[in-house]
């Protein structure tokens, strides 16, 4: 599945609705809204307020996406990483967690090497290729974070 590039608030409560199970009826039974009202949030049509940010989180816990935080910590060059809970890693999982990790820096280095072709890496390339690599360092995070969790000393 091809994320979408994220260049605005409103883009991204949109692609966490476009993820939601069931679309905007079942996002605006999840926040208990009639589907007009939630319209009119979702579209941010003049004289309505637009889905708060606790809204989009209990929206986007449902759908299992992070586009409001990945958008946010976009415009200040950051990387959102959801840390591991302990009681949900164990070896299995940090396994996985490595070869998706391996998966996601592969990715990375062949649209690299695929905007290369040319000698240059066009605008839309440079933006393809940032958020890739956010990807791979959130998820190289997230496998560092499950390694500690897993293998920390417990405390006295």
């Amino acid at each position: 599945m091809k994320r979408p590039i994220l260049d605005s608030r409103r883009r991204a409560v949109l692609a966490v609705v476009a993820a939601f199970p069931g679309g905007r009826e079942c996002a605006a039974a999840c926040l208990g809204l009639d589907l007009k009202q939630f319209d009119n949030k979702l579209y941010e049509n003049p004289g309505h307020r637009p889905l708060t940010d606790e809204q989009v989180r209990q929206l986007e816990k449902v759908a299992g996406t992070t586009y409001l935080p990945d958008y946010i910590t976009g415009l200040y060059n950051g990387v959102f990483v959801a840390m591991p809970e302990p009681a949900d890693t164990d070896n299995i999982d940090l396994l996985a967690r490595a070869m998706g990790t391996a998966v996601k820096r592969g990715k990375v280095d062949a649209m690299i090497l695929k905007a290369l072709e040319d000698g240059q890496i066009d605008e839309a390339e440079l933006a393809s290729i940032i958020t890739a690599h956010r990807q791979h360092i959130a998820a190289r995070h997230a496998e560092v974070g499950a390694i500690l969790a897993l293998h920390r000393k417990p405390q006295p």
